[in-house]
């Protein structure tokens, strides 16, 4: 493996199962401190009306849906999106409820007692699956990240976790920040979560580099990238809870509008 992970060690290496590992959680637990902050977080920004449409794109979904459960109650289309084969096919495997798809029923709950309990978790998972319309393949490092395709302006993005995978250094992590913003209408919104001064994370028993970024820094690239932020969450990570898979200080889950 090259110095910084590449595409190819993405799409040769990339185990999805052996990442969806890390987001096992039993209901009521608050165990996955990574877990339990985010979706804390989006249900909060979601559920609050000052973001909301018609289309989100979810950039670098990976095999996971946990950033999309409270934004489906926001917006009524979501498109999905990653880079590797094998992640989208994962992904794909929950969508149309394949035997052996990934059990995300406990996450669900948490999240729809984070709501109010208002629908029960199999509604929850009905409307998510009735509101994602496409699954694509996504290269940040691209003008238009989702080319061939060529899709309208949307009304939002999140992406969770990705851009520090994809991006080897702060150049190129605000060139991804404007790229994807292509796909956002002026005035829309960027949800962003971010892993704090991590500098690699462990797939299974594969290491993969990850962008070494602060505050400061995400701060600065999303202003060069055109963005205003109008929201800041913080959470510090606990020593023992990722052990020896990463190293990382803590979490960010930022709101930011696209300059018009």
């Amino acid at each position: 493996m090259s110095d910084f992970s590449g595409p190819d060690d993405y799409q040769k290496n990339f185990d999805p199962k052996a990442y969806l590992t890390y987001y096992t959680m039993t209901v009521n637990s608050k165990e996955n401190e990574f877990l339990v902050f985010v979706l804390t977080q989006l249900a909060q920004i979601f559920n609050s009306g000052e973001v909301k449409g018609e289309t989100l794109i979810d950039i670098g979904s990976g095999p996971t849906i946990y950033q999309l459960l409270s934004a489906c109650e926001a917006f009524k289309n979501i498109i999905a999106s990653d880079f590797t084969d094998r992640n989208r096919e994962e992904f794909k495997s929950w969508l149309t409820n394949q035997p052996g798809a990934f059990d995300w029923s406990p996450v669900v709950q948490y999240v729809c007692q984070l709501e109010g309990d208002k629908i029960s978790w199999r509604e929850k998972e009905a409307r998510l699956r009735k509101s994602i319309k496409q699954v694509l393949k996504c290269d940040v490092m691209k003008s238009n990240p989702m080319d061939p395709v060529v899709l309208p302006q949307v009304d939002c993005l999140i992406s969770s976790a990705c851009l520090e995978g994809a991006c080897k250094d702060l150049e190129t992590y605000a060139i991804a920040l404007k790229n994807i913003g292509a796909l956002l209408k002026s005035g829309g919104h960027l949800v962003l979560v971010v892993a704090l001064e991590c500098p690699y994370y462990m797939v299974g028993d594969v290491k993969f580099s990850s962008l070494f970024v602060t505050e400061e820094s995400v701060r600065e690239s999303l202003g060069r990238a055109g963005y205003v932020i109008e929201r800041w969450e913080k959470s510090k990570a606990s020593d023992h809870f990722w052990e020896t898979s990463t190293e990382l200080s803590g979490y960010l889950v930022v709101v930011a509008r696209k300059n018009a």
